[in-house]
C-alpha cells in the first residue's frame, strides 16, 4: 500500500471528499459540502439533487470570485457606482441612455461610447457607473485617466515594449479613457494614443470622456489627417452621450454650498 493510500485511510469520508474537491480546485464546494451533506441526509435528497446543489453553488462562487478579480483589476473609482449617481439631475434622455448602456450590449458589438460635456457635469461618474455594471456582468474593464495611460505607453515605447503593452491592454474588453483632452499633446503622445485607438478599432470597446467636442480634437492630435483618422475610428460603431448646458456643474454647486455654509449670517 502506498503512502498516499495510508494517508487517505486516516481521513474521514468527508475529509476525503473535501481533499478531492481541493484537488479539483472547487473551493466553494469544499466549504459547503459538509453542511450540504447534513441537509441532504436530513431531508432525504436524491443523489442527483445533492450533486446539482453542490455544483450550482460552486458555479455561483466561481462567478462571484471572477467579478471580484475583475473589480480589483478595473481600477474603477470605488465611489462612482450606479447607485451613487444622482440621476435626478439628468434629463430623461440621459437616464434612458444610462439604463441601456448598463446592459452591456454595446460591448458585444465592440462599439465605443463617447461622453461629451463641460467640466463637472458628471461625465466621469457616468462612465464609471457603466463600467461597474459591466464588471458585475462579467466583462473585463480598465478605467484610467488618459494622460496616465499615455505616459505608460510612452514608457513602453521608449523601452521597446509598446507591442507587449498593447497586447496587455487588449485583454480588457472595455477601456475607459477619462478626460482625453488633458493629454499634453506632444507628437509622441499623439502617436501612441492614435496607435491604441487604431489597435482596438472594431475589435474592442473604448469609453471616452471629453470636454472637447470633435471640432477641437485637433488640439489633441495636432495633425489634421491624424485627427480625422482618429475621429473616424472612434465614431464608427459608436454611441454618443452629450451632457448639455442645461446640466449644472456638480463641483460648482458643491463649492457654492460650502461658501454658503462658511459665510456667517
Amino acid at each position: 500500500m502506498t503512502s498516499s493510500s495510508w494517508w487517505r485511510l486516516s481521513m474521514s469520508p468527508l475529509e476525503q471528499i473535501q481533499q478531492h474537491l481541493r484537488t479539483l480546485r472547487m473551493p466553494t464546494a469544499v466549504e459547503i459540502v459538509g453542511d450540504l451533506l447534513t441537509t441532504a441526509t436530513r431531508e432525504t435528497w436524491p443523489l442527483e439533487t445533492f450533486l446539482s446543489e453542490l455544483l450550482e453553488q460552486e458555479v455561483e462562487g466561481r462567478g462571484q470570485r471572477r467579478v471580484e478579480r475583475l473589480q480589483k483589476s478595473s481600477r474603477l473609482p470605488a465611489a462612482k457606482t450606479l447607485a451613487a449617481f444622482d440621476q435626478k439631475k439628468l434629463p430623461l434622455r440621459l437616464t434612458r441612455q444610462l439604463a441601456q448602456l448598463c446592459n452591456g450590449e454595446f460591448v458585444a458589438r465592440a462599439e465605443n461610447l463617447l461622453i461629451f460635456g463641460l467640466p463637472g457635469v458628471g461625465k466621469t461618474h457616468f462612465a464609471a457607473a457603466v463600467g461597474h455594471q459591466l464588471v458585475q456582468a462579467g466583462h473585463s474593464v480598465l478605467f484610467t485617466p488618459t494622460f496616465h495611460l499615455v505616459n505608460e505607453l510612452l514608457r513602453a515605447k521608449r523601452d521597446l515594449l509598446l507591442e507587449r503593452e498593447l497586447r496587455r491592454l487588449d485583454t480588457y474588453e472595455v477601456l475607459i479613457l477619462d478626460d482625453i483632452g488633458y493629454v499634453q499633446q506632444s507628437r509622441d503622445e499623439m502617436e501612441v494614443l492614435f496607435t491604441l485607438l487604431a489597435e482596438r478599432y472594431e475589435r474592442r470597446s473604448v469609453i471616452i470622456t471629453s470636454n472637447l467636442v470633435f471640432s477641437q480634437w485637433d488640439q489633441i492630435f495636432k495633425d489634421p489627417m491624424t485627427t480625422a483618422a482618429a475621429i473616424d475610428r472612434v465614431v464608427h460603431h459608436s454611441i454618443i452621450v452629450e451632457f448639455g448646458k442645461e446640466i449644472p456643474s456638480h463641483r460648482a454647486q458643491q463649492a457654492a454650498q460650502r461658501i454658503k455654509q462658511e459665510t456667517p449670517n
